[in-house]
């Protein structure tokens, strides 16, 4: 026993030990892009992060935070490190998962191993544990802040706990289990709610432990009984009791007259006493299970209690305060997660639908001055005739979503889709796309990280291979053989361990494919979700290390020496870990990437002092969150995101000092920013001359029946008359505040006069109107350049672009819709202002999401239009030095040139440095060529309806480039380079068409 358990031990650390080396030293050093730049910054001075929170992780982020000192640029990488130990420890116990269940299979003890035995129990458990532990999603959390590192972790303890719990015979030691497997479903809460789909799997187990004589029949009742047990926590627990608590604080406040927060008191009171009574009882009449079952539901409720901070916390008013949930009605809506709205699940409208009318539902309160007050009531949809359908997958009312499901589908535009075309598209998009995909990324190969991407070709070579595909660094190979040698451990496990297998199965289910159905996603998300479904890679991984005992019993019968066939089995399994290792190694090393802080840092230098910036996403606001709550940087521009400005406690939050950003001028009450009030002011023309913005604010605020219009409920709501305003400002103010430079002076008319389109008004919308307003050109305003096109309320004319933003002006100078260039502000900004730290260190690993989106894109459309400015200035050699820069700093051999690089060879013509341009050219029109003969190739071999996405794009752009470089090379007297880029483009062109 001892030395199984001994060598249990060791090997199992040592893997652990594999695993903490290997995500040190891939660790991101700083913040990385989408959340992990608000759960650092909330971590660390404990904030309130959008719904639904993860305060457990925020509160061992902010004790790792600690570890930092003095150096603040040191708090991104101590709480990235939580990840990490998280990340090993689910290593760790992956490993002593598949040991015990390899002991299950031989039906044995650990004492009771031979040496056979223990060979392949650790050998199993080493090769399922580091397949995990270098899969691509699991390695990808493990080296960054954000919740599912931990939440795998808390996956994996709780399965190797219910199987542990399952051995122990002593029935009070079994029941102590039972209560730390409650305390870590609890805990679990707090990190991520993906956890709790493994309570059915443990019903499972929990009905084959306590029965002797089990049927299909009674494994049917446990899985519904943990799927109940699963609807009391997710929904009784998490929800509930916040629901119930307003309940009784509504009964105390509105009809018995006690202050608010009374009835809230009283329940949790009366829910702490009645559980502590009924423990007592239970006790005391000797009835175990129930006293079990209420002492498991008492941790949970303690691990659930993390929860209490962001209640706690809220009341302090952190400058991060997503929907504010300081009192009950608030937290009640943070923890349902309503601001994300609903998606339909087993029953509802298709994206064809035709919505009849909008009913009022259920009411919607206030805190008014003693009581709870209702002033609004939530929507209730009623469709019309054909618009609702079982099983609705294809529901988005987007029109690009639309278009994906008429392609999909090949729906006409007549067509409504069926129950069967339902089905169909939740096969083919949701789970092939969107679930199938992500699992051959991390067992058969993935062809890059671009967006989109697919499995690898396994019989592909690297000389086959084009430079953007050869060349990337998120291309992984392996073979299909952790796809081969788990069927073979799934096969053996059932054959073996029939129950076991199907416990497993069942999770493998849960956490997978159910949780596709279940999400019932749009057909285009903002960025990949593969690490939602890490659970389900987690247990294929599991049959990965059973695999090896497969190997030993299926494959390896001819070496009859057992000890030496474990040990063939065993280095067999060990390949595959060694063959993902370094590939997987080149696409997750994060070391020295500073590039997502220096974004931030360049956006918020972009601003003059004291400046509001307006932001849209989560990649342009985040890391900016992070810069200023953390690092303390530039806390005098007050970012100010477009995405929640449309909620009214982000508008109250917006109307508060912060740092040393003063108070926003929004100067509508909090009765007319609640939820429902003023959410959307549709477009109504009744007028066609351009009306006075500040005047229509006004109106707005009064509700006026001058602008507000009858709906079918027979209330009125407020409209937009026109699709022009006009904004007057005193001409000579406006010159004393100093903002305006000499020479756009004699552009000053006193008047700003735009047409804002026939658009609905949302709040989001009409926040921004009432700044630009009430601001009286007294603090710069900024829109970042990250903003989709709508953002900017048609004002690019009246904007001066200076780095990454555009600033607001009270002029223009020439119709256009991009706004004008500043140079000497311009180049001050850019040349002078901006960090590009290791952005030119070939060793340094950009993904996708770096090179083709916010970060490089907005950088190199930033010089090109300060250097398409002064060429226009004629300031040709100042134009060389900005080119000469932007390439010296984002360079072609760490930032591979894209197609607004097209560009840079058009002006280095413009600038007399042909011998530069040529050089750019032949590098892009050599990579194009090669590019397009591969995906050509293959586009030829691929009907368009299974033809993914990222290689439509990516053939379009190559092609596009080409043209563009001919007819640039054609301008500038290179003829020869004109008419072979033209013949490239011509040859893939002809075999496309």
């Amino acid at each position: 026993m001892n030395n199984f358990k001994r060598l249990n031990n060791i090997v199992g650390w040592a893997v652990f030990a594999v695993s903490l080396i290997s995500y040190t030293l891939t660790v991101e050093p700083t913040a990385s892009f989408w959340d992990c730049g608000e759960f650092i910054a909330c971590a660390y001075k404990l904030q309130v992060p959008h719904p639904a929170g993860a305060p457990f992780f925020l509160l061992i982020g902010r004790m790792a935070s600690l570890l930092a000192g003095s150096d603040v640029t040191k708090v991104a990488l101590m709480i990235n490190m939580v990840s990490v130990i998280s990340s090993a420890f689910t290593i760790l116990f992956m490993f002593w998962t598949i040991s015990l269940l390899a002991r299950k299979v031989f039906g044995k003890r650990g004492e009771e191993l031979n040496s056979t035995e223990t060979i392949l129990a650790l050998g199993a458990s080493a090769v399922g544990s580091l397949v995990y532990a270098f899969s691509d999603s699991f390695w990808f959390s493990a080296v960054e802040a954000e919740v599912y590192g931990m939440s795998s972790f808390f996956t994996a303890i709780v399965i190797w706990a219910a199987f542990r719990w399952e051995l122990i015979e002593d029935e009070s030691d079994a029941n102590r289990w039972l209560i730390f497997l409650a305390y870590l479903v609890g805990l679990s809460i707090g990190v991520h709610l993906l956890n709790l789909v493994t309570i059915p799997a443990l019903a499972l187990i929990y009905y084959y432990k306590k029965t002797k004589k089990v049927s299909w029949k009674g494994g049917i009742i446990a899985f519904l009984i943990g799927m109940v047990v699963l609807g009391i926590i997710n929904v009784g627990v998490i929800t509930g009791i916040p629901s119930l608590a307003f309940g009784f604080e509504k009964i105390f406040v509105n009809t018995f007259g006690l202050p608010f927060s009374s009835g809230s008191l009283f329940f949790v009171i009366l829910l702490v006493g009645a559980l502590a009574y009924a423990i007592f009882y239970t006790n005391k009449k000797g009835m175990a299970i129930a006293n079990t079952a209420l002492v498991a539901f008492a941790f949970i409720l303690i691990g659930y209690s993390s929860y209490t901070i962001a209640l706690i916390r809220s009341n302090y008013n952190p400058p991060i305060n997503e929907n504010n949930p300081s009192n009950v009605l608030n937290y009640v809506s943070y923890l349902k997660r309503e601001q994300y709205g609903s998606r339909p699940l087993l029953y509802g409208p298709v994206f064809t639908g035709k919505l009849e009318s909008i009913e009022n539902g259920d009411p919607i309160y206030k805190m008014g001055k003693d009581k709870y007050e209702v002033y609004d009531h939530k929507p209730t949809y009623v469709w019309g005739p054909n618009s609702e359908s079982l099983l609705p997958r294809m529901w988005s009312t987007d029109a690009g979503h639309q278009a994906i499901y008429r392609q999909e589908m090949g729906l006409s535009p007549e067509q409504k889709p069926t129950l069967i075309t339902n089905i169909m598209y939740m096969f083919k998009r949701q789970l092939g796309y969107m679930y199938w995909r992500y699992f051959t990324w991390n067992f058969w190969g993935r062809s890059s990280d671009i967006e989109g991407a697919g499995p690898t070709n396994i019989f592909e070579t690297k000389n086959n291979l084009p430079p953007a595909v050869k060349e990337n660094r998120g291309r992984t190979n392996f073979y299909g053989l952790p796809v081969i040698l788990g069927i073979l451990g799934l096969l053996y496990h059932y054959f073996r361990r029939e129950r076991d297998a199907l416990v497993l199965l069942l999770l493998f289910v849960f956490t997978g494919v159910a949780l596709v159905v279940f999400l019932n996603a749009p057909p285009v998300e903002p960025r990949e979700r593969d690490y939602i479904y890490v659970g389900s890679f987690y247990i294929w991984a599991i049959w990965i290390g059973l695999g090896v005992m497969g190997l030993f019993d299926y494959v390896l019968k001819f070496i009859k020496n057992t000890q030496v066939r474990a040990i063939s089995a065993t280095a067999i399994g060990l390949v595959i870990p060694l063959i993902m290792l370094p590939q997987a190694w080149r696409g997750h090393d994060r070391s020295d990437r500073y590039h997502q802080v220096d974004f931030a840092k360049n956006l918020l230098n972009s601003c003059a002092k004291d400046a509001i910036l307006f932001t849209g996403g989560d990649n342009d606001t985040f890391p900016l969150w992070y810069v200023q709550e953390v690092e303390g940087f530039r806390t005098d521009v007050r970012v100010c995101n477009l995405s929640l400005l449309g909620t009214d406690w982000y508008c109250e939050q917006m109307k508060r000092k912060t740092y040393e950003s003063q108070p926003l001028p929004i100067t509508f009450s909090t009765d007319q920013l609640l939820s429902g009030i003023n959410d959307q002011i549709p477009f109504v023309e009744r007028l066609q001359q351009p009306i006075n913005l500040k005047e229509f604010l006004e109106l707005v605020k009064k509700n006026d029946p001058a602008i507000q219009i009858p709906l079918t409920t027979g209330e009125s709501i407020n409209s937009l008359p026109s699709d022009s305003l006009f904004l007057p400002y005193n001409i000579e103010e406006v010159k004393k505040l100093g903002f305006v430079d000499k020479q756009y002076e004699p552009y000053l008319t006193g008047n700003m006069v735009w047409n804002i389109g026939k658009r609905d008004l949302l709040k989001n919308d009409l926040m921004q109107l009432e700044m630009i307003a009430q601001n009286n050109w007294k603090r710069p305003i900024y829109f970042a350049g990250t903003l989709a096109s709508d953002n900017y309320l048609n004002l690019r004319d009246y904007m001066q672009l200076e780095g990454y933003a555009y600033r607001l002006m009270p002029f223009r100078i020439a119709a256009g819709d991009d706004g004008f260039v500043n140079t000497d502000v311009m180049y001050d900004k850019m040349l002078k202002k901006m960090s590009w730290r290791e952005m030119n260190n070939p060793k340094v690993y950009y993904d996708s999401e770096t090179y083709l989106k916010v970060p490089i894109v907005t950088a190199r459309l930033a010089f090109l239009r300060l250097t398409d400015q002064l060429v226009r200035e004629d300031k040709k050699a100042k134009a060389k030095e900005v080119l000469d820069y932007a390439n010296k700093v984002l360079p072609d051999n760490t930032i591979p040139y894209d197609q607004l690089c097209t560009n840079y060879v058009m002006y280095y013509f413009e600038v007399g440095d042909s011998k530069k341009a040529m050089e750019i050219a032949e590098v892009m029109t050599k990579r194009a060529d090669a590019n397009l003969a591969y995906f050509t190739e293959k586009a030829q071999k691929t009907s368009a309806e299974w033809m993914p996405d990222n290689v439509q794009t990516f053939i379009e752009v190559n092609l596009r480039n080409l043209q563009i470089l001919a007819n640039v090379c054609n301008r500038n007297g290179q003829t020869e380079a004109a008419k072979r880029y033209e013949a490239i483009y011509n040859k893939y062109y002809s075999k496309l068409s």
